[in-house]
């Protein structure tokens, strides 16, 4: 794992945006900083003068698995790379046992869905059950917990230790997709058997680099069926058959990296690994319980992403002309907080909405 380093503030994070004034919208697609959008820009430029190189690109993306694996706990033999989680989940459902069931939660997003869903076809039968029901739904028949940490579509947080504790005493798996809460707020990826996170929302990193960590114990127990060159031992040497000899560590899950995506993404998980995450949740659910206390919804403490009905969309639609931008899902208005927002972004949104 990577030395520890002095945290870095979130004055001296919110300095390196060029833009975010007015910008609600995290939860669908966070916004690059300076170091990201400069160094694609210099890699474009490298790669049109014919001076790019696969070697360095395959260091730089070393270096972001390992602060990615500080971020979240783990050691870097324990993180996979990848392109999205959905492909990521789509491994472990591959692994999950004929006829077993994988328990889910109500309307969570597809990526951690779809994938179980998809093995019908070998028995595997998914039970879903809403959030607050999710650590008493465990039994003895269910083999893989598959959930969100944080709701795409509510921002509500799962209350993950009870998860994580009904699982290991009913022997079934966890799965945890962090997407909507790496980069926000601390997240112990450890406590999962497995967890899926996509780096373009929270953790401000271009779409296109994803990240799964497994213990050792849960690995042993999933075919890596997604092999490719990049999953072997030592990848340049991996790169024609007939043989195969893949990493014995989590790399054997590794998809072949989209190199100039990775270019961003190293600069973006870089600051979000030296980040005082306690800080920026402290920061972030502020705001979100301002926002909730100026228009009237009843208090949601540790959400950084706030929802409310909006059928017609017209609220959000006030939002549009007034600047703010913000998403619409399942016939509600969601906003999120970020380190980029502060105090004046509340009381803009406020104001478009009337309040």
């Amino acid at each position: 794992m990577p030395a520890a380093t002095t945290p870095v503030s979130v004055a001296d994070a919110r300095a390196r945006f060029a833009a975010g004034r007015g910008y609600l919208a995290a939860c669908t697609l966070g916004l690059p900083t300076v170091e990201t959008s400069a160094a694609m820009r210099a890699d474009a430029d490298r790669w049109a003068r014919g001076e790019a190189c696969a070697v360095d690109y395959t260091a730089g993306v070393e270096r972001t698995r390992l602060s990615y694996a500080g971020l979240v706990g783990v050691g870097a033999d324990r993180v996979a790379i990848g392109s999205q989680t959905s492909a990521m989940a789509a491994v472990i459902a591959a692994s999950v046992p004929d006829g077993a069931e994988v328990l889910c939660v109500d309307g969570d997003f597809s990526s951690i869905v779809f994938p179980f869903l998809s093995q019908a076809h070998r028995g595997v039968t998914v039970r879903s059950v809403p959030l607050v029901e999710l650590a008493a739904s465990i039994t003895a028949s269910t083999w893989l917990v598959a959930f969100s940490l944080v709701q795409s579509a509510t921002g509500a947080v799962a209350d993950a230790a009870a998860v994580v504790a009904a699982a290991r005493a009913q022997g079934a798996r966890t799965l945890c997709d962090t997407t909507q809460a790496v980069g926000w707020m601390p997240v112990d990826a450890a406590l999962f058997d497995a967890t899926i996170c996509h780096g373009y929302k929270w953790l401000c990193a271009p779409r296109g680099a994803a990240f799964l960590t497994i213990s050792a114990a849960f690995a042993a127990e999933v075919a890596p069926t997604q092999t490719g060159w990049y999953a072997g031992v030592d990848p340049w040497a991996s790169c024609y058959g007939p043989t195969m000899t893949l990493a014995a560590d989590a790399r054997r899950f590794d998809v072949s990296p989209a190199w100039p995506v990775w270019v961003g993404a190293e600069a973006a998980i870089a600051m979000f690994a030296q980040l005082d995450l306690g800080a920026l949740r402290t920061h972030v659910t502020g705001l979100a319980a301002a926002f909730t206390d100026g228009l009237g919804l009843e208090r949601r403490p540790g959400q950084a992403i706030i929802t409310w009905p909006d059928a017609d969309g017209r609220d959000l639609g006030r939002l549009a002309a007034s600047g703010i931008t913000a998403s619409g899902r399942n016939g509600c208005a969601r906003v999120a907080f970020h380190l980029w927002n502060d105090e004046q972004d509340v009381a803009d949104a406020l104001a478009a909405l009337g309040r």
